[in-house]
């Protein structure tokens, strides 16, 4: 295996793209005083309401994935032994 590190390796570069994720996401929030919205429905004209939906619909397909790995995944000697045992 080639020894080289990735660029991600180092935590100082996984700290600087949180801070830029975080960054991007607070001006797309405060882009919603310079952009007029068109709510279909009330709960859409709450500030910032699609940040937490959009983090709500993601969390809620986290827990729906982990459920559904609950029913479907199967036991690590599902297809028999493997060649390296």
């Amino acid at each position: 295996m080639d020894s080289t590190t990735h660029w991600l390796d180092e935590p100082r570069n996984v700290k600087l793209l949180w801070r830029g994720f975080l960054a991007v996401l607070a001006l797309t929030v405060l882009a919603e005083f310079f952009v007029p919205l068109h709510p279909h429905f009330e709960v859409e004209s709450i500030f910032g309401f699609h940040a937490w939906f959009g983090f709500a619909v993601c969390a809620g397909m986290i827990v729906a994935a982990k459920g559904l790995a609950l029913l479907l995944k199967r036991a690590d000697s599902y297809y028999g032994k493997s060649k390296d045992d």
